[in-house]
């Protein structure tokens, strides 16, 4: 134990446990539990003002990167401030760099070994996942065959380029209830940057697409219970199965992407019709190289292995190194995997992990004082500062939720209608983000993003409440 600072230490244990709180009485007010909790273990204060300073670090991104383009690179300084400035604007790396400072605190009111005990029980299973679905995901025969599929469901609109819109913006998601939200994130978001983002449209079709896109992902998984973070963390515990996922939410999901990307369809039918005079030809050149069937089936079982032993890295990982042998077997069928993107967005949720973790403090007794109205509105605001996954599982913690089936659904509801609002906001948002955010002139705007996104988010809104 740190003998620095002795009357910091709210306790032995680190971090402490939500049961080791004194149970509050009805009356305690919100601040008042809050201070009480500050005044037990003070580190708490500040592990909560270093998360949001991370925060507001993300919305500052785009402003550091335009910072790096300033610089002329004439000189070693001017190189090495670029670098730094160009780093600090990644969005991938922001939680991560704020972990520094947050293990220093750790250390300095407790000790090294809480930081390694803490390190050591937190859960990094999800992140080593997206690494490995997200390439594999990516790859060529994977690719050849959503799109393949994707065009199918394209001809019923007489495969115009609207057409293959619709057929991205809806089977897309709604396939992240089978193969995981974080393959289909990454699916849907390189088919559109090749059909779509290539061609150079509009600034707004490029957000409006994205922040649909968002939402769409984080409601499209709850067609089943194994596929999407927020709903895994308490299908056990609630004992929901992909019956009842789909009869009670579901279907309200599926109607609201279908509404929500049919409103972005009319508003930029003009759009499309533009594009379509001069994207035809090149959508429609003939694949270079015949994939054969077999080798396409040999990567869907490498996907498919992938997502059965999600919960067991060990076999995922050996499966992923398999992957790459195969891989280079078959080099004359396939594209070179890069593995940037992937390790990127695994840092990116390493890093929200890590500091979510230390957040219970304050979202477990804010969650459990409200009504089913409330709650609701609630998971959504959070949501969108926290990723969703969090949420749920912080709720499944108060035992008023956990024993009431309309504060479990309405907190299900908030967690993936706000999916969508930032790209913290839900798992597998980083990877669409890392795919696409080239064709956004400097960095994307979490604002635009989010006024992009809101549209979508109130339509499932009102699916999910009122259907």
């Amino acid at each position: 134990m740190n003998i620095l600072f002795p009357k910091l230490l709210g306790a032995d244990i680190f971090p402490i446990p939500l049961e080791a709180y004194a149970t509050p009485s009805a009356a305690d007010g919100l601040g008042q539990i809050l201070l009480s909790r500050i005044k037990i273990a003070p580190f708490n204060f500040f592990a909560t003002l270093i998360f949001l300073l991370a925060i507001v670090h993300t919305f500052f991104a785009p402003y550091f990167s335009n910072l790096a383009h300033r610089f002329h690179r004439d000189t070693p300084l001017d190189k090495m401030l670029a670098t730094l400035f160009h780093f600090l604007g990644e969005v991938e790396v922001i939680f991560g760099l704020w972990i520094i400072p947050l293990v220093f605190t750790i250390f300095t009111f407790y000790s090294w070994h809480a930081v390694t005990v803490y390190f050591h029980s937190v859960n990094y299973i999800e992140p080593l996942f997206i690494v490995v679905i997200m390439a594999i995901a990516s790859s060529q025969p994977i690719l050849f065959f959503a799109k393949t599929c994707m065009q199918k469901v394209a001809m019923l609109g007489n495969h115009t380029l609207c057409a293959r819109w619709f057929s991205i913006m809806i089977v897309g998601p709604l396939l992240g209830s089978f193969i995981t939200e974080p393959a289909a994130i990454t699916i849907s978001a390189l088919l559109l940057a090749q059909q779509f983002y290539s061609l150079q449209p509009s600034i707004a079709f490029r957000y409006a697409t994205l922040g649909l896109l968002f939402v769409n992902i984080s409601v499209g998984g709850t067609l089943t219970h194994f596929a999407a973070p927020p709903v895994l963390m308490v299908a056990g515990k609630w004992h929901w199965d992909t019956v009842y996922m789909f009869t009670h939410f579901g279907m309200r999901a599926f109607v609201g992407i279908i509404l929500a990307s049919a409103l972005y369809g009319f508003i930029f039918r003009k759009e499309f019709k533009s594009l379509e005079e001069r994207s035809w030809e090149a959508i429609e050149r003939p694949v270079e190289v015949h994939i054969p069937k077999w080798v396409i089936g040999s990567h869907l079982l490498f996907l498919f292995w992938t997502i059965f032993n999600i919960h067991t890295p060990a076999l995922f990982i050996i499966g992923f190194l398999f992957f790459f042998g195969f891989t280079k077997i078959t080099a004359m069928y396939q594209t070179s995997i890069s593995l940037r993107s992937p390790i990127l967005v695994g840092f990116f949720l390493a890093g929200l992990v890590t500091h979510g973790g230390l957040q219970q403090w304050w979202i477990e007794p804010l969650l459990g004082r409200m009504n089913e109205t409330l709650l609701f509105l609630g998971a959504t605001f959070l949501t969108a500062f926290n990723d969703n996954a969090a949420i749920t599982y912080l709720a499944s913690l108060v035992p008023t939720i956990s024993s009431n089936v309309a504060l479990q659904h309405a907190v299900i509801f908030g967690a993936v209608t706000g999916g969508g609002l930032t790209v913290i906001a839900n798992a597998p948002n980083p990877a669409g983000q890392s795919i696409l955010q080239d064709y956004f002139p400097g960095k994307i705007s979490p604002l635009k993003l989010f006024l992009s996104a809101l549209t979508p988010t109130i339509i499932l809104a009102l699916c999910f409440n009122y259907l």
